[in-house]
């Protein structure tokens, strides 16, 4: 072993320092995640325990557990049983504990217990960030990505999925009945315990019937006929190429520092609800009057943009591409020029299409215009093939033809909402690993999320203003 690092003999003596102070150094992040739970008031964020009994065995105070738990996600820890370990070896842990060692039922029970406090705890971080002039001007991005529960793909059912399940036990057992049948009618005797087996698989497959005929009423009584066994809440959701039994977590992305202002778990895999109620959360949380949001096109939903306009919020959403019009080679609705003081459009052909009638749909008051020369057109086949091109304008279709406007003279945004709000999301699936969510029902997936996105803005402001900065700002 010469001429290399010689470590100390295991049988060496040494005098260790007195104080688990001086094995925490000043800049430690473990110094802030100390500093700021302190200065949290855990009784008005709603902490269970946060007041102790009067009587019976005293209880951890909430703030050890919650600093236990944020430097658990601080450095991938999330599983309640690997931070009882790290509780007991793990020095920094010893520092900001004071050495306390909880169970990992202890653990995981306050993390089930106070999701709503841990939500509120993230927003507290939000509120500093605003408070020391981190968000930038007034722009966010807005997007959701599905993540993974602890429920398996097979223990998840939709109507098609178990109608199929049941045809294949159906198929199954008529099989091994055929053969059953066979062997009785083969002139050679037939082995008992061949016999045994096709019954033993028949009975097998007609408990497992009764189980999903079981499923199926629970199915029935679903509002969106879908049944998860092991996480209730979670729902089988498409992605690209592919589904997920998981969540759709939405995130809104300052574009300054790219921190995350505010973030919603659904259980809805659609992103076209989420546009308005993002934006608003983000606007309350970065305390300011005027914003602006931008999202991709799965955010474009009349009815959200006009929400974002009456609350005088700028939205950037770009308008789906599903003119059936314009696959088949024919004209679209952008090529119809609106005359707002005529209440008129006018064709590609310089025909006037005129208003026609009013109806409603879906709670949507819908216009209806069309010409009554289109059949002598000479355009007609690159217009429709129907005898008029009819034309429908939404009542408020004005406000998304300023944004479609506003979109145009402004073609970067599209890149500031793809720099700004895809790399959060991988950088937290990667700390989440392979399997994203440890906790079930939306309660507990909600406040593990809440965890995940303290952590991600804990280690972004560190980086951006430096631990000793947050620190002092923290502490004055």
């Amino acid at each position: 072993m010469k001429r290399f690092i010689q470590g100390e003999h295991r049988g060496q003596s040494t005098l260790l320092p007195e104080s688990l102070d001086d094995y925490v150094n000043d800049t430690n992040p473990v110094r802030v995640v100390d500093a700021f739970v302190d200065e949290l008031d855990l009784v008005k964020l709603g902490f269970e325990s946060a007041i102790p009994a009067d009587t019976g065995r005293p209880a951890y105070h909430p703030s050890i557990l919650l600093k236990i738990y944020i430097y658990g996600y601080l450095n991938r820890i999330q599983s309640s049983r690997r931070l009882e370990r790290e509780a007991q070896r793990n020095v920094e842990l010893m520092w900001l504990t004071g050495r306390l060692t909880p169970d990992f039922k202890t653990i995981a029970n306050f993390r089930k217990d106070n999701g709503k406090a841990i939500r509120g705890v993230c927003r507290q971080f939000v509120l500093l960030c605003q408070q020391l002039g981190l968000f930038g001007e007034s722009l966010i991005a807005i997007d959701g990505s599905k993540f993974k529960a602890v429920n398996n793909r097979d223990r998840n059912f939709t109507s098609a999925k178990l109608k199929r399940r049941m045809e294949e036990i159906e198929a199954s057992i008529s099989r091994y009945l055929a053969s059953l049948d066979a062997a009785d009618q083969q002139d050679r005797p037939v082995s008992d315990a061949n016999v045994v087996r096709l019954e033993e698989r028949i009975a097998k497959l007609k408990v497992h019937m009764k189980e999903l005929q079981s499923i199926e009423a629970q199915l029935n009584e679903s509002p969106d006929k879908q049944v998860s066994l092991t996480d209730p809440d979670a729902r089988s959701m498409m992605t690209r190429g592919t589904g997920i039994v998981g969540y759709n977590v939405q995130t809104a992305v300052d574009t300054k520092h790219h921190l995350i202002v505010a973030h919603e778990v659904t259980n809805v895999g659609s992103d076209r609800d989420q546009l308005s109620s993002m934006a608003k959360q983000a606007r309350e949380a970065m305390g300011t009057e005027k914003l602006s949001v931008v999202a991709d096109r799965g955010y474009f939903k009349s009815e959200e943009i006009l929400a974002c306009h009456d609350a005088e919020i700028v939205a950037y959403v770009p308008k789906p591409m599903t003119s059936a019009a314009k696959a088949d080679g024919r004209f679209n609705n952008d090529a119809f020029i609106y005359d707002a003081a005529a209440n008129a459009y006018t064709c590609p052909a310089g025909e006037t299409l005129i208003w026609r009638f009013s109806s409603v749909e879906k709670g949507m008051k819908l216009h209806r215009y069309w010409s009554s020369k289109c059949q002598s057109c000479t355009l007609k086949s690159q217009c429709t093939p129907s005898k008029q091109r009819r034309v429908r304008r939404w009542e408020h279709e004005a406000v998304l033809e300023e944004m479609q406007l506003r979109l145009s003279s402004a073609p970067e945004m599209m890149r500031i909402r793809k720099r700004t709000v895809e790399h959060p999301f991988g950088t937290l699936k990667q700390w989440m690993g392979a399997t994203h969510f440890l906790t079930r029902k939306l309660n507990g997936v909600s406040a593990e999320m809440s965890l995940n996105v303290l952590a991600y803005n804990l280690k972004r402001v560190m980086k951006i203003i430096g631990t000793v900065s947050l620190l002092e700002a923290l502490t004055a």
